[in-house]
C-alpha cells in the first residue's frame, strides 16, 4: 500500500467557513487547519478519500497537480470515498475554472451516504455546505449511493457510519497486503484529538466522536494502523505503537 497526501494548502477559517491561505491572513484568531485529501494506492485499486476545497492554481485544479506529482493522471482515480458533505471535503470533486463545469474525476465511483446526503439538502444556508457543487457532483458523476451502516465496498475497503461530526459522518479502513490505514476524517483529523479526550462542541455529537476516537487509539495500537490525518497542518500520517 502506497499512501500519498494531496494537500491544498493551510488555511485560516472564519466562523463563515471562509477559507484563506495561512500566509495571507497574519496572525488572526481564526482555526487554524490543513485541508488534505488521501489518495491511496493498493494491489488493484487507486483510492481518493474526500477530494478537499476544489482550489485552484495557475488554472489548474491542486488536487489534480498533487495527483500528477505523485505518479498518476486523474482519470486513474477508481473510487472516491466521502466522509461527509461539507464544502471542503467534496469540492474537489468538481472543476469551476471555466463557466462550464466539470468532473476531476470522469472515471471515478463516487460513494456517498444517502443519510448524510439528505441532511446536506436540509442545511439550505448553511456555511459549511456547498449545495451547488453537491447537486452538481450527483447529477453527473457515477454515484454508488450508500445505506448501510457499516461493511465492505470491495475486499481491500471497509467503512462505518459513526456519526459524530455530522449525523451519518463515515470512516474507512483500507487493508492491503497486511497493512492497515484508517480515515477517521473529521472525527479524527488531527493529533491532538487522540491526545486529549474532548468533545467538540463544533460537532453535531461530540460526546459520540470522542468516544469512537477512545476505541479506536487502541485498536490502531494493536493493530499498527497508519492514521491519516485530513486537517493537521504538522502531521499527515501516524503509527501508534505500545510502549
Amino acid at each position: 500500500m502506497k499512501i500519498y497526501p494531496l494537500k491544498d494548502g493551510d488555511f485560516s477559517v472564519d466562523k463563515n467557513k471562509n477559507f484563506t491561505y495561512l500566509e495571507d491572513t497574519g496572525n488572526d484568531k481564526n482555526l487554524k487547519i490543513a485541508v488534505q485529501p488521501f489518495l491511496i494506492e493498493t494491489a488493484g485499486n487507486l483510492v481518493l478519500l474526500d477530494a478537499g476545497l476544489g482550489w485552484m492554481e495557475n488554472g489548474i485544479p491542486k488536487i489534480h497537480t498533487n495527483i500528477i506529482k505523485a505518479g498518476f493522471q486523474p482519470e486513474d482515480v477508481k473510487l472516491a470515498m466521502l466522509s461527509h458533505l461539507h464544502k471542503d471535503h467534496i469540492n474537489g470533486l468538481v472543476n469551476r475554472a471555466k463557466n462550464d463545469w466539470t468532473l476531476n474525476f470522469p472515471n471515478a465511483e463516487v460513494y456517498i451516504q444517502k443519510r448524510e446526503y439528505d441532511f446536506a439538502l436540509s442545511k439550505d444556508g448553511s456555511p459549511s455546505f456547498d449545495l451547488d457543487a453537491l447537486k452538481f457532483i450527483v447529477e453527473n458523476a457515477n454515484i454508488i449511493w450508500m445505506d448501510s451502516d457499516k461493511g465492505s465496498i470491495i475486499s481491500e475497503i471497509d467503512f462505518e457510519v459513526t456519526g459524530g461530526h455530522t449525523p451519518y459522518h463515515q470512516v474507512f479502513w483500507i487493508k492491503d497486503n497486511g497493512e492497515t490505514a484508517f480515515y477517521g476524517a473529521d472525527n479524527l483529523p488531527q493529533m491532538g484529538y487522540l491526545n486529549y479526550q474532548i468533545a467538540f462542541k463544533t460537532d453535531y455529537d461530540g460526546k459520540k466522536a470522542m468516544e469512537e476516537r477512545i476505541i479506536w487509539k487502541k485498536r490502531a495500537k494493536e493493530g499498527q494502523w497508519k492514521i491519516l490525518l485530513y486537517h493537521d497542518i504538522e502531521i499527515k500520517i501516524i503509527t501508534l505503537y505500545d510502549k
